[in-house]
């Protein structure tokens, strides 16, 4: 039987709470260094990322493809995020929406067309917060 939001936000610590929401913060700084491995260790080691047009499962399939990202299509751009919504599943399993997008060299805000929306799903492992699956999409429909 599954507990209702309501006990399962009520188990939920605030270390746990701040872990999570923590989550995209570490992406964020990890992409701040063009640090592909630091990246990917946000991940739990079966973890999925999926892009537009992109989908990589496993942190070394992660690491290997933003290393590449860093060299490439990303040079020299950070990436931001602002979250919408937390809320967790049960007590080591949690969902974050944020929103936010790639920003190009120079700029401080996100261009329409970079902008998406994302959903990161945290699992607890070993008692540490990673994110078992990331997914983002554009922002805006054409």
């Amino acid at each position: 039987m599954t507990a209702a939001p309501s006990a399962v936000t009520a188990a939920v610590s605030d270390a746990d709470r701040a872990a999570v929401a923590a989550l995209p913060g570490r992406v964020v700084e990890a992409w701040a260094r063009h640090d592909a491995a630091g990246f990917a260790q946000v991940f739990t080691t079966d973890g999925t990322m999926i892009l537009p047009g992109v989908y990589h499962s496993g942190r070394e399939a992660i690491e290997a493809f933003m290393s590449a990202a860093f060299q490439g299509p990303y040079k020299g751009t950070q990436v931001t995020g602002t979250p919408l919504a937390l809320r967790f599943l049960c007590e080591d399993v949690a969902i974050v929406v944020t929103q936010g997008g790639v920003l190009a060299a120079g700029e401080s805000t996100v261009a329409d067309e970079r902008a998406v929306r994302a959903t990161w799903v945290a699992a607890k492992q070993d008692g540490e917060w990673l994110l078992a699956a990331y997914q983002n999409s554009p922002r805006d429909s054409a």
